[in-house]
């Protein structure tokens, strides 16, 4: 892990301070688990969960609350749903400068 990933995942950590210790935890997971294109996290939440040692349904849950916190969002994927970190949060620009056409 480069300096710069350790500084991304502590400036995130800092982000997270007013959020439950499992929700930190989900947080984390997502952002530290390989993405595809879309930025959805391949893993499965049954896989994710046994990695912290948390329970599944507790696990579902405690998604959900930072989905509704505004940290993660679904992204389908062929009838499957999928999670990414909402990259706003993640401190990334989203918005692509325009240039004028030439």
């Amino acid at each position: 892990m480069s300096s710069d990933d350790k500084q991304k995942n502590l400036e995130l950590l800092e982000r997270t301070a007013g959020m439950t210790a499992n929700q930190r935890l989900v947080v984390m997971l997502y952002a530290l688990h390989p993405t595809d294109r879309s930025g959805a996290v391949l893993e499965t939440a049954a896989n994710l969960a046994q990695l912290v040692g948390m329970a599944p349904p507790v696990f579902s849950r405690t998604r959900k609350q930072v989905i509704e916190a505004g940290w993660l969002e679904e992204t389908e994927r062929i009838g499957h749903i999928k999670y990414r970190l909402d990259p706003k949060r993640m401190g990334e620009n989203v918005v692509v400068p325009l240039r004028r056409a030439t």
